[in-house]
């Protein structure tokens, strides 16, 4: 299977691992607070039964109805029950001893009405308005049968809450493992994405250097099979011709490999400054009339309005030079007809800011946000259509931060670019 299949496969695997442990992972704190909540209705129901049944003990004793007693008489007397032979402290402890037998911690309020429903003895901070929130039962086995059926009203305090106050840890925890799960299945997709990357401009990278390389390699094959002639081997100035051929082509495969040695040097941060103080104009009014020529095979044109009034940077020579030249010769490769680069400079802060600007093929924001990356190349189309390595703008960028300064693009599809150079004056 391609490796274009496999990865789309992957992440629908993984994206549906994780949906499905989320899925679970709800359901099981939905049952477990349901679970819950079923428990605090019974703790509940527990508690008012053991306060009617103590209730009802201390009311038989103290009515003189005391010893063995079957349920028969027992049902009888107690068709006389009510709360008001109990007093307010005792009717209180009977109920505190159910809440604490029952693991009811929160606050509570208590209340207990007649058949009018009028108040006959309430907890002191029970209010009118807690009926309605609270749980209601019988104080009498069989309310049909007695003859004052009295109600009791339990009021527990943020019942709602309990849920979250019990079950809070698990739901917190449950919560950020899933969120920890969702960020490394991100984290992994996003991984798995920049690998895919890698490797595309791993294989683009391999590409293009076998392409680099591959042309000098051949003219020096040629060279060498010319001098073995027997025509050329007489001829002092044919050997001294293909000797030169063979002398540039290794010159040029020499500098092919040392900008690669170049960007692993970059990589390594290890860039030595032979910092100066220099004229940032001349040095670009230079680097400008050496790629006059190129310019010219373009058929194009380059104008430079080096306005600014401060100029004088402190850089390496060499390292701001390679700068210019990378950044123009980008100009001129991804160029279309009547191509124009406009050079300017001006000041802002302490700073020079240097804007090259050009009317080629443009860059969509994709590229934009990933040109300065190492082996990065915008493609037009074949994969060889414009020479290089991708190492040109990332040795721009590495170089103008390890000089203190800073490097940006804007760019328009079609329209052109705009890289602005900014380096510390003196």
């Amino acid at each position: 299977m391609s490796m274009k299949r496999v990865f789309p496969l992957i992440v629908f695997l993984i994206t549906l691992s994780v949906l499905g442990i989320i899925f679970i992972q709800m359901s099981w704190i939905r049952d477990a607070i349901k679970l819950r909540q079923n428990q605090r209705t019974l703790d509940i129901e527990y508690a008012i039964s053991q306060i009617k049944e103590q209730a009802q003990k201390l009311y038989l004793t103290k009515s003189g109805n005391i010893g063995y007693m079957d349920e028969e008489s027992r049902n009888y007397y107690l068709q006389d029950f009510t709360v008001q032979m109990l007093t307010t402290d005792e009717m209180s402890t009977i109920v505190s001893k159910a809440m604490k037998k029952y693991n009811i911690k929160e606050n509570y309020e208590y209340c207990v009405t007649n058949i009018f429903n009028v108040p006959i003895m309430s907890s002191p901070g029970f209010k009118t308005e807690y009926f309605t929130s609270s749980t209601a039962s019988p104080l009498t086995s069989d309310p049909n049968k007695s003859s004052r059926p009295e109600t009791f009203y339990l009021h527990i305090a943020d019942d709602k809450n309990y849920i979250l106050n019990k079950m809070g840890w698990i739901i917190g925890s449950s919560i950020l493992f899933t969120v920890i799960i969702i960020s490394a299945f991100a984290l992994t997709v996003r991984t798995m994405f920049n690998q895919k990357k890698l490797s595309e401009i791993k294989s683009d990278f391999i590409n293009n250097m076998t392409h680099e390389l591959k042309t000098p390699l051949a003219t020096i094959s040629l060279a060498i099979d010319a001098l073995t002639n027997e025509k050329v081997i007489h001829d002092s100035d044919k050997i001294r011709y293909y000797s030169g051929m063979i002398k540039d082509e290794n010159k040029r495969m020499n500098k092919q490999v040392e900008k690669i040695l170049q960007a692993a040097r970059i990589e390594k941060q290890d860039i030595k400054l032979n910092l100066q103080k220099l004229d940032a104009h001349d040095l670009i009014n230079k680097v400008a009339n050496n790629l006059s020529l190129q310019i010219q095979e373009k058929n194009g044109t380059i104008t430079l309005k080096l306005d600014a009034d401060r100029h004088i940077i402190e850089a390496d020579e060499v390292h701001f030079s390679n700068i210019i030249f990378n950044l123009l010769d980008n100009a001129i490769k991804y160029s279309k007809n009547n191509l124009h680069i406009e050079v300017s400079t001006s000041n802002v802060s302490s700073m020079l800011a240097i804007k090259i600007a050009d009317n080629g093929i443009g860059m969509n924001r994709e590229t934009q946000s990933r040109v300065f990356e190492k082996f990065y190349r915008a493609h037009t189309g074949n994969i060889h259509n414009v020479k290089g390595f991708g190492l040109g703008l990332s040795y721009v960028k590495a170089t103008v931060e390890a000089h203190q300064g800073k490097v940006t693009v804007e760019s328009t599809i079609g329209k052109g670019s705009t890289f602005t150079v900014l380096m510390p004056l003196v």
